[in-house]
């Protein structure tokens, strides 16, 4: 206690308090206290113990020590969050979604970027293993890639025998409880549309070859096509990149080829925003000599002209529905499937 110039008196935040402070305030011993404080896995602490250590810990200012927590409790209160690529919007929102269900649980996030690398992907887990995060969601769409699959699932496995718990937004193909989006069926419902509107000459940005996700899409929606009449031909077809310069870097193709279709699909809005570029700067009208369409109804298509028709999925709400299945440990990995809606808008004017 000190005077402060006034003739009263103040209190002084003690620094460098220790636990054993606390246990010695509290008239515990040094493992109650650790116990009341910090959390157990297998002991709990009277609940009048308890509020003596923690009334203890108040008036001397102590501040527990965020590792020796983790090792009482065996897990942090930390939910690691892997995605492919955090400057798309689509995984920007979906982590909006997790993020907010997070902190209604009372845990943080930490956001891993894999830059569509699958090594990074195992990197992390590993990582988030070694800093005993509560659980681990993984977002973004598989690779038809058995072995990396394979290793991928082992080190989940690895990971939830250690106590973590593991969720996933994709395809339901590691033995996790997954968020799936409904990607084929969205590609199919919005082929249905855009053949009522007329378009029968259409050309695909499929993605990369081996990308789940891009797959599902450019084949759900190649088979409504066929169903309604209308051939989609090989060369019509163009995999490109997953991204907004792949959907560039496709269209140039079309257009280098001189194969401009009435319609460009690509299979996931940041590349249906490149190709359209592509179009402008090869001086072509958008949409009145090609119009466009996407998947996922991003954010950041509200300030995109002419408004692109697309398929909307719920990401928020994804990243949300999520959270608790990584959080809750269940007996089998349960599913959710998402459907999208679609969305006719001003780049696919009727034919």
């Amino acid at each position: 206690m000190s005077a402060d110039g006034t003739g009263r008196t103040v209190a002084r935040a003690r620094t460098g308090v220790t636990l054993s402070d606390v246990a010695r305030e509290a008239g515990v011993s040094l493992a109650t206290a650790s116990r009341a404080i910090n959390g157990s896995i297998d002991r709990t602490v009277r609940a009048d113990l308890k509020e003596r250590v923690l009334a203890a810990a108040a008036r001397l200012h102590y501040s527990p020590d965020a590792n020796a927590q983790a090792m009482a409790r065996g897990r942090t209160a930390t939910i690691g969050l892997i995605v492919h690529d955090i400057a798309d919007p689509y995984f920007s929102s979906i982590a909006a979604g997790v993020t907010g269900a997070a902190d209604e649980a009372g845990c943080a996030v930490t956001l891993a970027n894999t830059h569509h690398d699958p090594r990074r992907e195992l990197e992390f887990v590993q990582t988030l293993q070694n800093q005993r995060a509560r659980a681990i969601i993984l977002a973004g769409g598989r690779r038809d890639d058995a072995e990396g699959n394979e290793q991928l699932r082992a080190a989940l496995e690895n990971y939830q025998e250690r106590g973590g718990t593991v969720a996933m937004i994709g395809q339901p193909i590691l033995g996790v409880s997954t968020v799936r989006p409904d990607n084929r069926g969205g590609g199919g419902a919005l082929a249905d549309a855009l053949h009522e509107l007329g378009y029968r000459d259409v050309a695909i940005l499929a993605g990369p070859p081996g990308h789940l996700t891009a797959r599902e899409r450019a084949t759900g929606f190649r088979d409504a096509m066929a169903v309604s009449g209308t051939e989609i031909l090989p060369d019509a077809v163009v995999p490109s990149e997953f991204t907004r310069d792949g959907g560039y870097a496709a269209m140039r193709t079309l257009i280098d080829a001189r194969r401009v279709p009435e319609l460009v699909f690509a299979v996931n809005d940041v590349m249906a925003v490149g190709a359209m570029s592509a179009a402008r700067d090869a001086g072509l009208d958008v949409p009145g000599q090609v119009a466009f369409a996407g998947f996922d109804d991003i954010a950041t298509l509200r300030d995109v002209a002419p408004a692109l028709t697309t398929v909307r999925l719920p990401l928020e709400e994804i990243g949300r529905l999520a959270t608790p299945l990584a959080l809750e440990p269940a007996a089998e990995p349960r599913e959710i499937t998402v459907t999208g809606d679609v969305v006719v808008r001003e780049s696919t004017p009727r034919r």
